[in-house]
């Protein structure tokens, strides 16, 4: 069994020993390039690609035992093997200290050819086992790598080309990767090079399709590779950079769900490793993509549940103007569960705030369900106070796991008395004359064991200025809250209120979690 045929480079001051150890090797198959001093021999290392040493002990400007040490020690090298040759240091202990140094094995005169070839190649194994125990442990780390990256991915693009870097990484060629989100927009991302920028390419939407039929995969659930040819991949995509042919990894982990598929560089003959890890990489790639895509239709569904329980328009009353906002955090975070109401009860107006604990489907149905027992308390007459007690019922009784901040406003339209009920919720601000305050707030959170209300008595005059909002406006990691509840209390109020709400909203940005927001004002006459 011979090994694969490799660059050797021959070192000896002696031209003639040179010559018969060169032709030996070179009758084996190998390419010889030769060196007759140590000072010759860094620089053939520096010019060529050597994969094999045959170093004489007895060199003029140097011992040859340093030279493999120094070889051994330079990380460029250090995986380099040598074998030493010499026909004066041949006694046990010479051949022991040039083993200890780091010679892979140690030949001494007379030499016989075919010992000589075997121990070439015996260490030429050795070498290539250990390159691929290297290579592989690499590639292991690089897909230790990427499987962090892609699932830390918050959103597709991100994901796309976090894949495709990965890719190049992993197996040290050009790389693309595709994958068709929930928006029907196919993500394809080109990583020419580990060491450069990926690449976003736009493709027609059946690309994925496309490639699909040429690996054999089907509608099946996990992965399947195979290797794709210039010809038949320019006809799906006429701007690939592959330069030849194309090892392709199609991915599944559900099913009716479209794959995911990753593309690299078919340089040499994959081997059985490297097809695995094609493989492992595409189904980490695409375990993350579905996490994502459910992620995202559990965020629309819950958005468009809490978009359709918040009320459609507010009651017109004269004398009084309102202005409200709801605001999701970034499409990739999860919905909470703020709301808002506004009734109008003919002698009094009821305005309620709140939000529910946790930011998901199930925040969103309770809040729901919360909302809709704050309108059914209220339409049975009963009092800001009874409402929060009765909604704090409902928690103990079908949400005992939930919590939830409640603030209600009873008021009077005519005279502008207002009274707030607030369980656990911010305090309201107001504006009046160029001076803005808050109010006390208060209470004990829905869902505790025991129901504290806080209330507050107070009246809005004429061009008075009462808001309620949520957390999400003002919590801001590192940022203490007193400091930003002082940033919106010190905010300009003009006479509209519809430009002051965006204003708010654009003064704190985007926000990591949702935000509701119910301003009021009594009109100055």
């Amino acid at each position: 069994m011979r090994s694969e045929r490799v660059t050797a480079l021959v070192v000896d001051d002696t031209p003639a020993k040179r010559y018969i150890i060169s032709s030996w090797l070179r009758r084996a198959g190998h390419t010889v390039i030769e060196a007759g001093s140590a000072a010759e021999t860094w620089e053939q290392l520096a010019d060529h690609q050597v994969e094999l040493v045959i170093l004489d002990v007895r060199l003029p400007d140097m011992n040859g035992i340093e030279v493999c040490e120094r070889i051994k020690s330079a990380p460029e090298t250090a995986s380099l093997p040598v074998i030493h040759i010499s026909a004066t240091a041949i006694a046990t202990s010479d051949r022991t200290y040039g083993l200890q140094q780091g010679a892979d094995a140690y030949l001494t005169d007379p030499i016989d050819p075919e010992e000589f070839l075997a121990t070439v190649e015996a260490v030429l194994r050795y070498y290539r086992a250990r390159l691929r125990a290297e290579r592989m442990a690499a590639r292991l780390a690089s897909l230790t790598r990427t499987t962090l990256a892609v699932n830390s991915a918050e959103t597709f693009d991100q994901l796309s080309i976090a894949a495709a870097t990965g890719a190049a990484e992993v197996f040290g060629v050009a790389a693309a990767s595709f994958i068709l989100p929930v928006d029907g927009r196919l993500r394809r991302t080109v990583c020419l090079d580990p060491g450069t920028p990926p690449w976003p390419r736009t493709s027609p939407a059946d690309t994925l399709r496309r490639l699909g039929e040429l690996v054999p995969l089907g509608e099946d659930m996990g992965s399947a590779v195979a290797t794709v040819s210039q010809d038949d991949l320019s006809a799906i995509l006429p701007d690939n950079a592959a330069g030849g042919d194309v090892a392709l990894v199609l991915s599944r982990t559900k099913a009716g769900r479209p794959p995911i598929c990753l593309g690299i560089q078919y340089r040499d003959a994959m081997g059985e490793d490297e097809t695995n890890l094609l493989r492992q990489l595409g189904q980490t790639v695409a375990l993350a993509v579905e996490a994502l895509r459910s992620y995202a239709e559990e965020h629309a569904i819950a958005l468009t549940l809490q978009r359709s329980l918040l009320p459609a328009r507010t009651p017109h009353v004269p004398g009084w103007t309102f202005a409200v906002r709801y605001e999701p955090a970034s499409d990739q975070a999860e919905i909470g569960g703020d709301f808002y109401e506004v009734l109008d009860f003919g002698d009094h107006l009821l305005v309620a705030i709140g939000d529910v604990q946790g930011h998901s489907l199930r925040a969103a149905t309770v809040m729901a369900e919360v909302r809709h027992a704050l309108r059914a308390f209220a339409d049975e007459g009963h009092d800001a106070e009874t409402i929060l007690a009765r909604l704090n019922s409902v928690f103990a009784r079908y949400h005992d796991d939930q919590s939830a901040t409640v603030c209600i406003m009873t008021l009077d339209p005519v005279t502008g008395d207002l009274k707030i009920a607030s369980a656990g919720h911010l305090p309201p601000l107001f504006h009046q004359d160029g001076q803005s305050w808050y109010g006390a707030g208060g209470g004990v959170l829905l869902g505790f064991p025991v129901s504290e209300v806080r209330v507050e008595h107070t009246t809005v005059p004429p061009g008075g200025v009462v808001a309620l909002f949520t957390d999400g406006l003002i919590e801001d990691r590192g940022v203490p809250l007193t400091d930003n509840l002082d940033r919106l209390r010190l905010m300009r109020l003009d006479g509209d209120l519809e430009k002051y709400s965006d204003r708010v909203l654009d003064e704190f940005g985007h926000r990591e979690d949702d935000v509701a927001l119910v301003v009021l004002r009594r009109d100055p006459s």
